[in-house]
């Protein structure tokens, strides 16, 4: 289950004492509550904080949710209602980066950049005597042991301490193994042992009376180690990591238990058992919050479900409010795009499997196309078949299309021809469009509605005048196998293909130029591609169960594989705002996806102390400026080519086949350049 809504990396994510809600927050400056079992939003966004909300933590009693945040204040809000409670807790000069509740619900505790640690009386807000003063570095993460007595702190300086939660004053020497950052720290159920997770990629065990190590390091991790928690019955430890993995490890021998539990594509910041031990949440720079099932491993909650067939056909609506779908089971389905719900089945119309289904411009019908050869047209909101079957082919209808004005239907068939129809009347516009000598596998407008494009299993790109039906210049090839989908660039200058033999093509729609290399990266039959709403990015969706984007302009795959389905993806479609993709698979179901995490997260989770404002464009000289035209970088001349826009963090190198990510763990500009300059010489 994916828990979707926060506009920005999700940092930290709490259950509820009793299990029922989950917390979260995120750098778009908001907590959000979400209903556990159905993964819906509860009540709207919590909003105060002026800046990226780094921890949250529910009292003992549920009854309070506190939450701390980079513009130095803790929060604390009615959990029922979402109303702050009182005024900020002040007193931390820089960031707060952990808070936590005692056991009794009496005290809240805080650590921040300023490197220290501060008790709060959680019913007035006031401090409880001074801060807790030790590390050399910022304090990372904080937790109370189970009986409250104690407080153990990780910090930049690597080093884990432990403090006496009444009087404050450290208990024994800090605690010394990890080799970088101390990103989180737990304790046992029992209170017996501490771990923590940390920079280094590992996972310590302390004895928490002794300070000693208890065996060695869990390694597996390829990333930071940013959360680490124990489960309720101290039997497991999980870990959530830089390397977009959570791993689950046996308390007692430190082993790996399973595989990794892969499904985010971005860093995993934050992990937690549910009360009962039986599930676990991670929230992560991708903006989703993922939950899984703790014996299995599994995601947790399910796709979109409901077809008795493979999904052949996936598409939003204009408003971006509901998915339809068809299907191999003769049906069509429309979903609630924002829960999964399924709002109706359509009721029986086509008597064969439903290949292509589109909504209408204006959202108000909806089009399908069917192996029995017609085409139906549906009022959306009703879900009532309007008029007779659209009839004419004489072959399966394998993809159909509205023109931008809505006024016209065009379809591509079996019969190896393409057809154009009017929308009200359902009756034939012109002579049947022919020249293709296979399929007619995909048909798709131009954003002008002037004509339309057409792939087929002859290899090759058609493209035609929508008004009169004649062909338009010659055939575009370079495909060695079936053109499966076609597509034009928001623009109308590309076209975009997929085919039999694995790729990707980029086609300039005037002359029918091939614009660049072919992508390559799937393994198997590429059978549907689509352009994102701003024609930066595109999806591809493949018999090898994987849906790829890709940079428009570069050419190159942008993160990993979104991997889930498991048979082959059928349909692929961007939701109207480019947030989400949805895709329709072999293997029944539908999966929605956030579109967005590859790029625009990697800003938040590049660690940027300064908040400075990194969207503006390059100058054309290279130069990357503030929002006060302040110089902050130079991009080299060779790095320019496909940069990222807007946030300008990610810029392909000259091969084009990966990105290279900005590490501003570092950075520093203006004045500010002397905190990381090292001399190494002098001259006289």
């Amino acid at each position: 289950m994916q828990l979707i809504g926060h506009t920005d990396a999700v940092n930290c994510v709490r259950y509820s004492p009793d299990g029922c809600h989950i917390v979260s927050g995120c750098n778009d400056k908001t907590i959000r509550i979400w209903d556990a079992e159905t993964g819906a939003v509860v009540g709207e966004p919590l909003r105060g904080h002026t800046d990226s909300v780094q921890s949250v933590a529910y009292s003992p009693d549920g009854r309070h949710i506190v939450s701390g945040a980079h513009d130095t204040t803790i929060r604390i809000w009615d959990a029922d209602t979402g109303a702050a409670v009182g005024n900020p807790l002040k007193g931390h000069t820089e960031l707060v980066w952990s808070v936590a509740y005692s056991p009794n619900g009496q005290h809240i505790i805080s650590g921040g950049r300023d490197m220290t640690i501060r008790i709060w009386d959680a019913e007035t807000g006031e401090t409880v005597g001074n801060p807790l003063t030790g590390h050399t570095s910022c304090v990372i993460s904080i937790a109370y042991s189970p009986d409250g007595r104690h407080i153990i702190s990780g910090s930049n300086d690597n080093t884990i301490r432990i403090w006496d939660a009444e009087t404050g004053t450290a208990i024994g020497r800090p605690l010394k193994g990890h080799t970088r950052c101390v990103r989180s720290v737990a304790y046992s159920p029992d209170g017996q042992h501490i771990i923590s997770g940390s920079s280094d990629g590992t996972i310590q065990i302390w004895d928490a009376k002794t300070g000693t190590s208890v065996g060695k390091p869990l390694e597996g991790h390829t990333g930071d180690v940013r959360s680490v928690a124990y489960s309720p019955d101290g039997h497991y430890i999980i870990s959530g990591s830089h390397d977009k993995t959570i791993r689950i490890w046996d308390a007692e021998a430190g082993a790996a238990v399973g595989k990794p539990l892969e499904g985010h594509t971005f860093n995993i910041y934050y992990i937690a058992y549910s009360p009962n031990g039986q599930h676990i949440i991670s929230g992560s720079g991708d903006r989703s919050i993922r939950m899984w099932d703790a014996k299995t491993g599994a995601a947790a909650g399910n796709p979109l479900e409901g077809h008795a067939g493979f999904v052949t056909s996936v598409a939003y609506s204009p408003d971006g409010q509901h998915i339809v779908s068809g299907s191999g089971d003769t049906t069509i389905r429309i979903w609630d795009a924002t829960t999964g719900a399924a709002v109706r089945s359509l009721p029986t119309g086509h008597t064969d499997t439903v290949r292509s289904v589109a909504y209408s411009p204006d959202g108000q019908h909806i089009i399908s196309g069917s192996d029995d050869m017609n085409i139906r047209i549906w009022d959306a909101r009703t879900g009532v078949v309007v008029g007779s079957p659209l009839e004419g082919h004489t072959a399966g209808v394998e993809s159909v299309a509205y023109s931008p004005d809505g006024q016209h239907i065009t379809s591509g068939s079996g019969d190896m021809t393409i057809r154009i129809w009017d929308a009200m009347t359902g009756a034939v516009v012109c002579m049947p469009l022919k020249g293709h000598t296979g399929f007619v596998r995909s048909v798709a407008y131009s954003p002008d509605g002037q004509h339309i494009v057409s792939g087929s299993d002859d290899r090759t790109i058609r493209i035609w005048d929508a008004k009169t039906g004649t062909a338009v210049q010659k055939n575009f090839t370079g495909h060695t196998g079936i053109v499966w989908s076609v597509a034009y660039s928001p623009d109308g200058q590309h076209i975009l293909s997929g085919s039999d033999d694995g790729t990707i093509r980029v086609w300039d729609s005037k002359t029918g130029a091939a614009v660049s290399n072919s992508f390559k990266g799937h393994t198997d039959v590429v059978r549907c591609i689509a352009y994102s709403p701003d024609g930066w990015r595109i999806i591809s969706g493949s018999d090898d169960n994987t849906i790829r984007i890709w940079d428009a302009k570069a050419g190159y795959a942008v993160g990993e594989p979104l991997k889930g389905h498991a048979g082959r993806v059928h349909s692929i479609a961007y939701s109207p705002d480019g947030q989400h993709i949805v895709s329709g698979s072999g293997d029944r179901t539908i999966h929605l996806w956030d579109s967005s995490p590859h790029i625009s997260n990697q800003r938040h989770t590049i660690c940027n102390p300064f908040h400075i404002d990194i969207c503006a464009q390059p100058d054309p000289d290279g130069w990357v400026r503030d929002s006060k035209n302040g110089l902050l970088y130079w991009v080299p001349l060779d790095c320019r080519i496909g940069m990222y826009s807007p946030s300008l963090l990610t810029i392909p190198p000259m091969s084009h086949t990966r990105p290279v990510s900005l590490d501003f763990e570092d950075f520093a500009f203006g004045a500010s350049w002397t905190q990381i300059f090292h001399c190494t010489s002098t001259q006289s």
